[in-house]
């Protein structure tokens, strides 16, 4: 099964380029020349990987195209790409797992691409282990009828009821009208 790609560049020059090498690596690309492209993109299709310019149509078209890959619910792995690094808090903080620094060795660019989709796809084996275990915990609690009290009330006498058998709390006995009149 082909790894599909979703690049997010505004500079077309380096759009066809990643495509092509990508590609020739085995990859299912597919190419946004803009963020809004990209988040259009990414609500049509899925991907394994979104790999985004961070400045385009403006500063901050990178990041809104990592919060729509995140707000994804098939979970891609995400990598900034940018000729101006920043610092590793600003990009984890938009929500990117990784980093990719322009302009980059073919060699290098496909290890780290490796590396990432990797590491992202043993994290979502992780998150599903932890919700499956959730999952019949919580549907064995639903199966699992309440254990009902047992009252009882000897009718003879206003004795306890025999042994082993639950109780709940009294009620004052309601008096009969003969009584309330005397």
């Amino acid at each position: 099964m082909k790894r599909r790609v979703l690049l997010v560049d505004d500079e077309v020059a380096v759009l066809l380029t990643l495509k092509a090498v990508l590609e020739i690596n085995g990859f299912d690309v597919e190419t946004a020349a803009s963020a809004r492209e990209g988040r259009m993109k990414l609500r049509s299709h899925e991907y394994h990987m979104v790999i985004t310019d961070l400045r385009m149509e403006s500063d901050q078209a990178g990041a809104e195209v990592i919060a729509a890959a995140r707000t994804a619910p098939y979970h891609p792995a995400v990598a900034l790409l940018t000729a101006f690094p920043i610092a590793e808090e600003d990009w984890q903080d938009m929500g990117a797992d990784h980093m990719l620094v322009k302009p980059m060795h073919t060699r290098r660019l496909l290890e780290q691409i490796d590396g990432l989709l990797e590491s992202h796809t043993r994290k979502l084996a992780k998150l599903e282990a932890q919700a499956a275990k959730q999952v019949p915990s919580a549907a064995a609690a639903k199966k699992t009828p309440a254990k009902k009290k047992v009252v009882t009330k000897d009718a003879r006498t206003s004795k306890a009821p025999a042994a082993g058998k639950k109780t709940s709390a009294k009620k004052p006995a309601k008096k009969s009208p003969a009584r309330a009149k005397a």
